[in-house]
């Protein structure tokens, strides 16, 4: 009965499932699901935000993440931004899974407050959002501080130097500032050595270095402190070891523009100490051509990052060098030869032989462009064969060109002369040397021009270029419609006075004997003339002087320009009167005195209209300048002894007061003077002439006399044994230089340096 039961159930239950088709999932049919969109979500962290007007902006990390496969690019943009809040950048297009940084920044122009900034993403048709809660906050009181000068210089020793320190408010900030100075060196003191700032209002601290303090550099910090907000200024110091010395700066030839040869600033050498066993050569400083500039000097300038006293010496190979004065190490040499140039040759004259480069002693004007600037001129030759004549500017502390340097020197004036073109002469570079040294007065610097051994055509030229520019500001001819009338002195240079007049020999050549109304000649020729020059605007002569048989003396070359110049200064005659004198001599042996106020003119029949004239007391040509010392003018002409004249009562004696045992040949000697104040005066003069070709070379000898009595020879090159204090071969034309205890001699090859030999 179960059995049967059983059966019968399993027949229904399987009439049942066929009539519902299927009674199981392998049976029964299913519909498919709907796949999930791609999308993304969008996401700002952090969602708040808090900005200080005109700080620094905060960093939003900005990330998409994808959803159902998303895979496109998010770009990003923003809405909501209060005026004065940006991001940056404006919009970005994110990789989903990546994050990017926006930055939020509040300028200080941002008004304080709240705002809702919406990032809005967006993907072709899907878009999302993201919020940031933002809030402007006003920016908290604060004050900057700031130095001025923020770079300093300080001289151990030396006075203080003031640094201004200043707090600037900011945001209403009225608090006092405190300010503390830290990083000074030991030996720099600060005065005061704190402050407290009322914002707005500097103050001053005065810098200075002890006179032991060490070279070196250094920063000092200013640290300005009120409550919790604190800034910082530096001053970047350097400081400069101790003055080196006294010694005055010796920037021209002569030592100053009256081309006096007087060094009153002399406390070293002295009437006891020079003599053979004390002094003599101690150094030699060599170069690469012949040195017929005489040495210029500078105490106390930065060089190379040291305090030095410097030595400059050119060459006539074209070069210039500076020297450590006192160690005689080089410190910079700078060759003012143009690309593809050599010097000149010669010109088959043995004036300058056998090259010439730079003859003319430079000029230095220390406070001329960033470090001070030499000037001087230099003769090349191009592959052309063509001359040139160029006026460089050298940086004194390195030797570089300053900007605009060099320039070309050309040259036309109205006349007829020699080398006339057109109605001009015209300056040809091929005929003329640069001998007369250059003259710096009122920011131009002077030239003038010799002919190489007389060789034709030449006229007498000078010219001025402005110092700064170095443009030709100024240009004269003095023997314009005729020849010859050059400027060389022997190397001396234009001299000038306090009035910004220049005064020169020039040497044979035209004078139109036939003068104007005010005693001018009637063609503007000068040659072999004593002249004056004024300055203010035109280059003009303003007076001069010529001996009454000028045309003849000029006729055998007897020229008064052979000799140079100096400004003696204010003499006053026993009447009360003071003069203003100028002193010359030639080769016609004659000393001339003229007043540089009325200076005489020309007079056919005699020279009385000069101030003085002293004849029969040189026995030689002059080839020199005289020195002046203690109202007394040294001479030494050629083959002739040096002598002192003495003035009283603004004349000069007739007759020699002292006269040295030594001869000095060919050409003779130009002096120079050392001494203190007016005591120990000393007369320094060399024998230097220079050997004809084929000759062995002559060596120099170096002498110096008592300036109160020329008989008495302290010292000379020759006295100490073993030749020890031969200076080298000599050249004609030298000038000793007698500074800061040494005396520096030009020769060939070289500069040789005289002074105290140091104990053993």
């Amino acid at each position: 009965m179960r059995s049967h039961f059983g059966a019968v159930m399993a027949l229904s239950l399987s009439a049942v499932c066929l009539g519902l088709l299927s009674c199981s999932g392998s049976s029964h049919p299913t519909t498919p699901a709907t796949p999930a969109t791609p999308d993304f979500t969008l996401a700002a962290t952090p969602a708040t935000v808090t900005l200080t007007s005109g700080a620094t902006g905060t960093a939003i990390s900005v990330a998409a993440a994808a959803l159902n496969g998303f895979t496109g690019p998010v770009a990003v943009t923003a809405a909501g931004l209060p005026a004065g809040v940006t991001f940056t950048p404006a919009t970005v297009s994110l990789t989903p899974g990546a994050a990017q940084t926006m930055t939020l920044t509040a300028a200080s122009t941002a008004v304080a407050g709240a705002a809702t900034i919406t990032l809005t993403g967006t993907s072709g048709t899907l878009s999302h959002t993201a919020a940031i809660a933002l809030t402007v906050a006003a920016p908290p009181p604060d004050f900057a501080l700031a130095v001025s000068p923020a770079t300093l210089s300080l001289t151990a020793g030396g006075a203080g130097a003031q640094v201004s320190v200043l707090a600037t408010p900011a945001n209403s900030f009225t608090g006092a500032v405190t300010v503390a100075i830290t990083g000074l060196p030991a030996g720099v003191t600060a005065n005061p050595a704190s402050l407290t700032l009322t914002p707005g209002t500097a103050q001053s601290v005065t810098l200075t270095a002890a006179a032991a303090t060490a070279a070196g550099a250094a920063t000092v910090t200013f640290t300005g402190t009120s409550g919790t907000l604190s800034h910082a200024a530096t001053v970047a110091l350097t400081v400069q070891a101790a003055i080196l010395t006294n010694a005055p700066d010796v920037p021209t030839y002569h030592y100053d523009n009256a081309r006096d040869g007087l060094n009153a600033s002399e406390t070293i050498l002295n009437l006891t100490n020079v003599n053979a066993t004390q002094f003599g050569k101690i150094g030699f400083d060599t170069v690469d051509g012949l040195v017929d500039a005489e040495p210029l000097y500078i105490a106390n300038i930065t060089v190379g990052g040291a305090l030095r006293n410097v030595l400059y010496v050119a060459t006539e190979h074209d070069s210039v060098y500076a020297f450590d004065a006192d160690t005689g190490a080089q410190l910079w040499m700078t060759s003012i030869l143009g690309t593809g140039e050599t010097t000149s040759d010669d010109h088959k004259c043995d004036q300058i032989t056998p090259e010439i480069g730079i003859t003319s002693t430079p000029v230095i004007d220390r406070k001329q462009g960033p470090n001070g600037t030499l000037f001087t001129v230099g003769m090349t030759k191009d592959a052309s064969g063509a001359y040139h004549h160029r006026l460089h500017a050298l940086d004194l502390t390195t030797g570089t060109e300053i900007s605009g340097s060099p320039t070309e020197i050309t040259g036309t004036y109205p006349g007829t002369g020699a080398n006339s073109q057109g109605g001009n002469v015209v300056f040809d570079p091929a005929q003329y040397a640069e001998r007369a040294a250059l003259l710096l007065l009122n920011g131009n610097i002077y030239l003038a021009w010799t002919s190489h051994c007389d060789i034709q055509p030449y006229t007498g030229w000078i010219m001025g270029y402005s110092e700064s520019t170095l443009q030709q500001t100024q240009i004269l001819n003095v023997t314009p419609n005729g020849s010859e009338g050059s400027i060389w002195m022997s190397g001396d240079g234009l001299a000038a006075d306090s009035s910004g007049n220049i005064y020169f020999l020039d040497a044979n050549g035209t004078f139109e004997t036939t003068l104007t109304s005010g005693g001018l000649p009637s063609s503007g020729d000068y040659g072999n003339a004593m002249i004056k020059l004024s300055t203010s605007g035109t280059l003009a002569v303003a007076d001069y002087f010529n001996e009454y048989n000028t045309v003849s003396e000029s006729g055998v070359d007897t020229d008064l320009g052979s000799g140079g110049e100096i400004l003696l200064p204010d003499l006053t005659d026993a009447t009360g009167t003071v003069h203003h004198l100028i002193v010359g001599a030639g080769k016609d042996m004659n000393i001339y005195i003229a007043d540089r106020d009325n200076m005489g003119k020309y007079n056919s029949t005699g020279d009385s209209n000069i101030y003085q004239q002293v004849s029969g007391q040189l026995a030689g040509k002059v080839y020199s300048t005289p020195a002046y010392f203690n109202n007394t003018i040294y001479y030494a002409a050629e083959t002739d002894s040096l002598k002192a004249f003495p003035i009283t009562n603004a004349q000069l004696a007739i007759a020699p007061s002292s006269q040295s045992a030594t001869p000095f040949p060919y050409p003779g000697a130009t002096p120079g003077i050392s001494a203190n104040g007016t005591t120990n005066g000393i007369v320094w003069a060399l024998e230097s002439t220079k050997a004809s070709a084929g000759f062995a070379p002559i060596p120099a000898v170096l002498h110096a006399y008592d300036a109160t009595n020329l008989a008495n020879e302290l010292y000379n090159s020759n006295q100490a044994a073993n030749g020890r204090d031969v200076p080298g071969a000599g050249n004609k034309f030298i000038t000793p230089l007698i500074v800061n205890g040494k005396v520096y001699v030009g020769t060939t090859t070289g500069v040789a340096v005289f002074g105290l030999i140091p104990a053993s």
